[in-house]
């Protein structure tokens, strides 16, 4: 709600603010980017490159992590994912989608469970977790990247241990990308998904002609398996043990519906109501899993059987890249060169998806919440916050692979179990009782992934539980800033408070601020003999009294609806709801200055108690000393004192 003039921004403001709904839409901070034409969005293949980028380039080390994890169990432990991800993760971000149309996810759907602050720390715990998903996305895939680059056979000598440097450089360049523009990326996956696929196809067909030609390495499998395990129905058990170390393979979910917003739809779609875009956005999540499905299987099988198991353990050159080790063991290092490029390419790029992921995630939540600055809303800036994380994250754990796995799985799993949950309720609600049932059961199997996970890998939970401390108290120091600040969005006044203010513009605006008690005709008698004697006015003077109602402290931007009534068949009252009742104050008295031309006055009592007990009820509550912070609000933002409403305090 703009209430003065402000000097045109500089250029360099002026491009850092660039497009800032495009990311937030809905938000009062749109004016910069109202003469750009609207986004259309794209079609949904091209949308799930950009999401394939992430899911697809998981082929670079999951079947390493595989074979690590389940050793010669390897292939149908992979065939247990494929289950877990075709009858569970599908259906539940298939519902997601459908609940949750604006890329939001499962945390809008979980959002709308809980109120007040409770509901805010909960949601912010969430995004913790986004937050670790999505950025240990970016650093581990450019980390993963420079391993792939480092152990390339013509560039071992050269790089060796400078992989710290080269990922670094990886997570600028896929800054610089985002800052460029957002569209430009699109592009850009959809080429590398297609060549690597391309060439992962090659190399799947191949692996397949050897174990073919190979009889042999069949027999000596399945003989190992059966020595070492006994009957597929302990081979069952013992993969669904080591599961949980596979989860990666599920990482494409979150970020498939976090880029939703970006998906074209249907012409005749609305905000409200996109069912194209739900429609085309379940197209985008199944082909996507089952392209994935298929070379994971595939990839598995031929890694197992081809690769010697020593091969894979740190320091053996499939360690973290098995399918490259294949490429140059059957297909010379020339090609094995080609498909080390496009899965550095596809790699570094996977953090494109994740990217996308926040910058459609964070300006939805933190600056609504108010946790935020207005900047937040704008890509250049964030993308410039998230590329500065990335160095510190690549830093802190040394550009290592598998020191940064049990974070993002850690964050994969939490958001997976909380979909889960969130269509669960979702169902529920709707009395479909067999997909609550399940739902319920891919809760189950989620939440026991997530719980063997941490106790794994403890170290993953920590580092979320870093990335959800540092999320809370940027959050709390930004609403601490910003508690001053006017919030309201628009004002609406109803006939009998249009009436009132009409009224009074023929003489003084004069209001009182009234906390509404028994609402007798003794109330507001007295309220006016007291703030008479404290001001020392005359009778003749006339008022209308300001009731506001406290809502939701923990909301920051809303609309102000306004209503007057006559009480008593003498008193006029104007009743508000908001979250904030200095902030109702302020932003109804610039209106009414803004409307009438004439200068309101408001006048006040004390409030008793102490000022910091006073701020934390005001910063909690919304209530408080409401006097001086309706006076400070009225500061910030109306700086010209002459054209400031008057505030009295008795």
């Amino acid at each position: 709600m703009a209430t003065t003039e402000h000097p045109p921004p500089s250029r360099l403001r002026a491009w850092m603010l660039e497009g800032l709904a495009d990311m937030g839409k809905g938000t009062r901070e749109a004016a910069p980017a109202e003469s750009e034409p609207a986004h259309k969005g794209q079609r949904w293949y091209r949308v799930m490159c950009l999401t394939g980028v992430d899911y697809f380039s998981t082929l670079g080390y999951q079947p390493g992590i595989a074979a690590l994890a389940a050793g010669l169990l390897s292939p149908i432990a992979t065939i247990v994912l494929v289950v877990v991800t075709l009858a569970g993760a599908l259906p539940v971000y298939r519902r997601v989608a459908e609940e949750s149309p604006h890329g939001e996810g499962s945390i809008a759907m979980l959002e709308r469970l809980l109120s007040f602050w409770k509901g805010k720390l909960f949601v912010l715990t969430l995004l913790g977790f986004a937050a670790t998903d999505f950025l240990i996305t970016i650093t581990l895939s450019a980390a993963d990247a420079s391993t792939h680059l480092v152990e390339n056979p013509h560039l071992t000598s050269v790089l060796h241990g400078k992989e710290m440097l080269i990922t670094l450089i990886l997570v600028a360049l896929l800054g610089a990308v985002f800052l460029k523009g957002f569209l430009e990326a699109i592009g850009v996956a959809v080429a590398l998904v297609v060549i690597y696929l391309g060439l992962n196809t090659v190399v799947v067909a191949v692996g397949f002609w050897h174990v073919v030609t190979a009889g042999h390495v069949v027999t000596d499998w399945t003989s190992a398996l059966t020595t070492e395990h006994g009957n597929i129905f302990a081979m069952v058990g013992v993969s669904l043990l080591v599961f949980p170390k596979l989860a990666l393979g599920l990482s494409g979910f979150e970020t498939g519906v976090a880029v939703m917003p970006h998906v074209q739809g249907d012409p005749d779609d609305t905000e409200e109501n996109p069912k194209g875009r739900i429609r085309d956005t379940k197209k985008l999540l199944t082909a996507a899993a089952l392209i994935m499905s298929v070379f994971l299987i595939a990839t598995s099988f031929i890694t197992t059987v081809l690769i010697p198991e020593k091969e894979f353990k740190s320091g053996g050159q499939a360690n973290g890249r098995a399918l490259a080790y294949l490429s140059h063991e059957y297909l010379g290092n020339a090609f094995g060169t080609v498909y080390d490029v496009s899965t550095i390419a596809i790699l570094w790029f996977a953090g494109a998806s994740a990217m996308a992921g926040l910058l459609n995630l964070m300006p939805r939540y933190l600056p609504r919440y108010g946790m935020a600055p207005h900047w937040a809303r704008a890509v250049r800036p964030m993308v410039i916050v998230f590329t500065l994380i990335g160095f510190l994250v690549t830093w802190i754990f040394d550009a290592d692979v598998d020191a940064q796995g049990g974070a993002y799985a850690t964050g994969v799993l939490v958001l997976m179990s909380s979909a889960a949950i969130a269509v669960t309720i979702a169902a529920h609600r709707a009395q479909q009782k067999g997909w609550t049932i399940g739902f319920a059961a891919v809760s189950a199997v989620l939440l026991y992934v997530t719980v063997a996970n941490v106790i794994e890998r403890p170290d993953g939970v920590k580092i979320g539980a870093c990335f959800i401390a540092g999320i809370i108290l940027v959050s709390l120091l930004s609403r601490l800033a910003r508690a001053f600040e006017l919030r309201v969005t628009s004002v609406t006044l109803d006939d009998m408070a249009e009436r009132f203010i009409r009224d009074m513009a023929s003489r003084k605006i004069r209001f009182i601020a009234n906390e509404p008690d028994k609402r007798d005709k003794a109330e507001y008698r007295d309220k006016i003999e007291q703030i008479r004697a404290d001001n020392d006015m005359p009778e003749q003077e006339d008022f209308v009294f300001v009731e506001v109602t406290v809502t939701d402290p923990s909301e920051f931007e809303a609309g102000l609806k306004v209503r007057g009534e006559v009480l008593h068949n003498r008193y006029r009252v104007l009743t508000l709801e908001s979250s904030s009742i200095p902030n109702a104050l302020a932003a109804l008295l610039l209106h009414v200055r803004d409307t009438t031309k004439c200068t309101p006055h408001i006048y006040f009592e004390w409030t008793e108690g102490g000022p910091f007990a006073n701020f934390l009820r005001f910063f909690l509550f919304g209530q408080g000393e409401v006097a001086p912070v309706t006076r400070e609000v009225l500061r910030e933002a109306e700086p010209d004192r002459a054209r400031r409403p008057r505030v009295h305090t008795g």
